[in-house]
């Protein structure tokens, strides 16, 4: 009889990893990529947010916002492994230094950033750098905002601050990226109307 019981929860836990979680997979990565800017790392950060998530998934209230708690964890692993990498001492991997000076150049041209690749329809290079450019704590509420589409409630539990320090960060990074972008969107003709 108990094993029976374990054998449902398993199977309620399946379904609602592969219902709930599995189709946050590409935005999650994306989120990954923009806090790390490397493939490797963000692809690290969403195995482990996936692992947690399942090894946690007792604390999670099916139909729930599966999103923003997959986002949350995801955030939070981030930090620790940020904490972690600051107080390592600083490591050279000499093999791949040396591949990449005996690379042939032709294979540095195929190279397509994951960057242009992700946002290719979305925004031109000039955003996303500026995005890119932003200090972390203002991109994190830009890229939840404006590219994920949370809610002021949720960025504020996924990154654990008020909702008015959500507004104010989400105020000043769209005033910085406006400052960034000014002359960018006045060469594509756009003009500021309230002056």
């Amino acid at each position: 009889m108990i094993v029976m019981a374990d054998d449902q929860r398993k199977i309620q836990r399946d379904r609602v990893f592969e219902e709930e979680f599995l189709p946050q997979i590409d935005a999650l990565y994306n989120f990954a990529y923009h806090l790390t800017y490397n493939e490797e790392d963000s692809n690290d950060l969403v195995q482990e947010t996936y692992l947690k998530a399942y090894r946690f998934i007792d604390n999670y209230r099916e139909g729930t916002n599966a999103k923003a708690w997959l986002f949350k964890i995801l955030k939070n692993a981030f930090i620790n492994n940020y904490r972690k990498k600051s107080k390592q001492p600083t490591k050279v991997d000499y093999e791949e230094v040396v591949t990449y000076h005996d690379e042939d150049d032709s294979q540095l041209t195929s190279y397509m950033d994951l960057r242009e690749e992700m946002f290719e329809h979305m925004m031109g290079d000039e955003v996303t750098n500026a995005i890119n450019a932003l200090p972390v704590d203002f991109r994190t509420v830009i890229l939840l905002c404006d590219i994920e589409g949370f809610t002021y409630e949720e960025i504020s539990k996924i990154v654990d601050i008020p909702i008015g320090t959500v507004r104010s960060r989400l105020h000043r990074a769209r005033n910085m990226l406006k400052e960034k972008l000014g002359e960018y969107a006045n060469s594509l003709g756009y003009q500021d109307k309230r002056s």
